[in-house]
């Protein structure tokens, strides 16, 4: 019997994802003047309001206020009617120097044998429904916010969207695990008081929010889903019939909104940020943590090797766990899980042997791998840190005492596939 797969995604100005984009900006700005930088660093968004906290080790200051700032403005937080704005917020930073406990468990005498930065488990899954090796619900659900906020940059089509959304695709698979159709599109998105009711009566006030409703229900359905379908594969493309059940907006008007409406914290969109509820997560947040923290690039690394497995030909579907003891360089354990899809004549187990014999998993060997000790980390904070495109780019930065530092970066490295050579001739393929 068919069943039904929900994923969800929100936009870059959700308060937590608001949240995420400043303690990452944070990451990146001190990876740029030190690259043995060590930061754990937690973001809280209210109204009118930001609060950083968390834990640094470093040799540059930054100003991490103007920081702040700039990626809200960025976002879209630019007007005082949003009740939370970059030029008008109050920041407050309670920042502080890293424990010297946890370091002395990370720096080691020779690199190649640098400690986890904590313990626990990190998943990293694939699958071959999408081309990306993503889940299917959860990429769509990426896509159309990505569409919305560049609808919402444009200000031509649609003209009175605000920075806060949130999306939901429920997909419809057969027994064998294949999407057949969509089921359900659930979008949320902040917007204007664009219709004015003509009196403060209740009645009309809702005939304008009515309307207003309407009008966004119309632009959802006639102007972002078309434009979102055009950029998909035909195979997917097909998925999108007049079967469709649409909730725009479900709970009404949605004008308050972002941290004026929730407050926003660092690390409470985990399941956006991975797999759509897919596969497995060990629980540990991505922003807001240097690469020493293995619930990053150990997340990264798990990732990589799922991404490249897959796309190697031994399964088609992959869920990767490792987990690590603090202070210690080698994880604790590997395990593949390949859900009987595997074309090798090896049990799960014996495929974990021969992983863990491709991929060095010790902290030191992944960043090194993933090219982690660089600033990366702010396009990561927002429509997932899994299932995107790699680019090699240049950044810049500067600093309070007016210093400039430009450099190339490569970014979602753990998404190159330049592991499939040596996994087919590791597994006969």
């Amino acid at each position: 019997m068919s069943y039904l797969f929900t994923s969800e995604s929100v936009s870059e100005g959700h308060p937590d994802k608001v949240a995420d984009q400043i303690s990452d900006a944070l990451i990146d700005n001190f990876l740029a003047f030190d690259k043995s930088s060590k930061v754990a660093c937690e973001t809280l968004v209210t109204t009118g309001q930001v609060v950083l906290a968390g834990e640094v080790n470093s040799n540059t200051y930054l100003d991490v206020q103007q920081i702040a700032r700039d990626v809200i403005n960025k976002i879209g937080y630019t007007k005082s009617e949003y009740m939370f704005d970059g030029n008008s917020c109050g920041v407050l930073s309670a920042i502080h120097e890293q424990s010297p406990d946890i370091n002395q468990g990370v720096d080691r005498s020779s690199p190649e044998e640098q400690g986890a930065g904590d313990q626990g488990m990190m998943f990293g899954y694939a699958t071959d429904e999408t081309e990306n090796y993503m889940p299917l619900a959860l990429e769509l659900s990426h896509r159309l916010l990505i569409e919305l906020a560049l609808l919402r940059r444009e200000n031509k089509e649609i003209t009175y969207l605000r920075p806060d959304a949130k999306s939901q695709v429920t997909i419809e698979y057969s027994d064998d695990n294949v999407p057949q159709r969509i089921d359900a599109i659930v979008i949320s998105t902040q917007h204007d008081d664009f219709i004015k009711p003509t009196t403060e009566s209740k009645e009309d006030k809702k005939i304008a929010e009515d309307k207003m409703l309407a009008k966004i229900n119309s632009d959802i359905k006639t102007i972002l889903i078309p434009r979102m379908v055009a950029k998909l594969p035909e195979e997917l493309q097909k998925l999108f019939t007049d079967s469709i059940t649409y909730h725009i907006n479900p709970t009404g008007v949605f004008v308050i909104g972002g941290p004026h409406g929730d407050a926003g914290l660092t690390g409470r969109k985990i399941i956006v940020d991975t797999y759509g509820g897919k596969g497995a997560h060990g629980g540990g947040a991505f922003s807001g943590k240097d690469p020493s923290k293995v619930d990053r690039s150990g997340a990264y690394a798990t990732r990589h090797i799922a991404k490249n497995l897959v796309a190697a030909g031994l399964c088609k579907e992959v869920l990767v766990q490792v987990s690590y003891a603090i202070g210690v360089a080698k994880p604790t354990s590997i395990n593949v899980e390949t859900y009987g899809t595997s074309t090798v004549n090896l049990t799960d187990g014996e495929i974990s042997k021969k992983v863990e014999a491709i991929f060095d998993m010790r902290p030191y060997f992944i960043e090194q791998r993933l090219k982690l000790r660089t600033p990366i980390y702010s396009e990561t904070a927002a429509y997932g840190h899994m299932g995107r495109t790699p680019e090699i780019k240049t950044v810049t930065f500067t600093n309070p005492m007016g210093e400039t530092v430009s450099e190339e970066v490569e970014t979602f490295t753990w998404e190159k596939l330049d592991y499939v050579d040596k996994i087919k001739a590791a597994f006969s393929l």
